[in-house]
């Protein structure tokens, strides 16, 4: 039965059926197959998304459309721009930190592809070549679902239940964050410097240094009382994110000043937009993860895997593999209800820590979002920039690469990315 349910549902997505129906119609043959009244499938897919913690997501998105009406992008483009614009790759650097910034304020891969490509895709454009310009938004968005507040980790903890802490999740996104930030920027120095692109920015002035950052400074606070509050336990995920948006609201009111009553409602309804989307998925995604379920898929796949090999390490890597293709093929959200609770029981029974498999599942997971044929960032990055597909898939291989290199390095060097989580509250 699991069989023809999965078949039913990679066939939709070939046949390109949004997801949601995709998982609804695989859904509905699953039960019929099982002889189960269909009360039952309403009653999972309510179950599925009446979670307190995923009342997180909305808030930080909403927190990120204030955000970008409220001006503190430019707020962050600029100073980001007087630090490490003069250098060789300066606009690529800054695109960089801004995409830190951001993702430390919103936690979502598009949005935050979407507000760096309107503010920086033009100056990309006239330093580099358009697809290596646009290949770098995509990247740079994808910085949202690891860096804390991320809404990728929010999703994993809601699924994976009360053994997987969001504050220890959220510490432990920050070292990969900042390894995959950091190699990128030093593969945009190199690229800029083989291929001869000219430096870009102002010459550096300590002065306007010191101002650009003086005024940026507001903006910090978001990252510091939010993702603070919530690693330090004074708060919870849903809580910061509801702070977030206070504080992405008075600061685009009172200190940016470009932010208007009037762009609430529209704020408001792409942050709904998206949250739809997401709980949508979510529902519909239940429905074949119930029928895996009760069709004992797990313990099936567990004593397959542990046929193949009994090392732990061997099993993340099978993981890692299966991971990067289903990536190219689903959505991230989806993939993670579907196969979150199939594989981190598996998991436990290797011995592995649920947060090192949780980590290396999200890192994995996400690199699909830059990888055709539904890598959602290259459509994002093509609607930008005005290309297709196929003009920057080669662009955005060396930072695909990148950020598997990371989760592979989660792999084997546990201890080195589990140390920082341990000092969740």
């Amino acid at each position: 039965m699991s069989l023809i349910v999965a078949v039913i549902f990679f066939l939709a997505c070939i046949l390109g059926i949004p997801l949601a129906f995709a998982f609804g119609t695989a859904g509905l043959t699953g039960f019929y197959l099982a002889q189960l009244p269909i009360e039952v499938l309403a009653s999972k897919m309510m179950f599925a998304i009446n979670s307190f913690p995923l009342l997180a997501i909305p808030f930080f998105m909403l927190a990120g459309e204030l955000m970008v009406k409220g001006g503190v992008v430019n707020l962050a483009i600029r100073a980001a721009n007087t630090l490490v614009g003069r250098v060789h790759g300066g606009v690529g650097h800054v695109t960089i930190a801004s995409g830190l910034g951001l993702a430390s304020v919103s936690g979502t891969a598009v949005a935050d592809a979407a507000a760096l490509g309107s503010a920086l895709m033009k100056p990309l454009s006239q330093t580099y070549s358009r697809p290596f310009g646009a290949a770098l938004i995509a990247a740079c968005g994808n910085l949202g679902p690891i860096l804390p507040p991320s809404t990728a980790m929010i999703v994993y903890a809601s699924i994976a239940g009360p053994g997987i802490s969001i504050p220890e999740l959220f510490l432990g996104g920050v070292l990969p964050a900042v390894i995959i930030a950091l190699s990128m920027a030093l593969y945009v120095a190199l690229t800029s410097w083989r291929r001869g692109y000219p430096l870009s920015g102002d010459p550096v002035r300590w002065s306007a240094i010191r101002r650009e950052c003086t005024r940026a400074l507001p903006v910090l606070l978001v990252p510091i009382v939010v993702i603070g509050g919530i690693i330090g336990g004074v708060f919870t995920a849903t809580e910061g994110g509801a702070i977030a948006v206070v504080m992405a609201a008075a600061i685009g009111l009172f200190y940016t000043r470009e932010l208007k009553i009037s762009d609430f409602p529209s704020a408001m309804l792409n942050a709904g937009m998206t949250t739809g989307v997401v709980t949508i998925i979510i529902a519909a995604a239940s429905t074949v993860t119930f029928i895996f379920s009760i069709d004992q898929m797990p313990n099936k796949l567990s004593e397959l895997i542990q046929s193949l090999t009994e090392d732990p390490q061997t099993f993340l890597l099978l993981v890692f593999g299966m991971l990067v293709v289903v990536g190219m093929f689903m959505e991230s959200t989806a993939a993670y209800v579907m196969l979150v609770p199939i594989f981190a029981p598996i998991a436990a029974v290797y011995g592995v820590d649920q947060l090192h498999f949780a980590l290396v599942f999200i890192l994995t997971l996400i690199v699909g979002m830059l990888t055709p044929p539904v890598g959602t960032l290259l459509f994002v990055a093509c609607g930008i920039s005005g290309l297709r597909v196929g003009d920057i898939v080669g662009e955005v291989m060396p930072f695909t690469l990148i950020q598997l290199t990371v989760a592979i390095l989660v792999i084997f060097f546990p201890q080195v990315f589990l140390w920082l989580p341990q000092f969740a509250n």
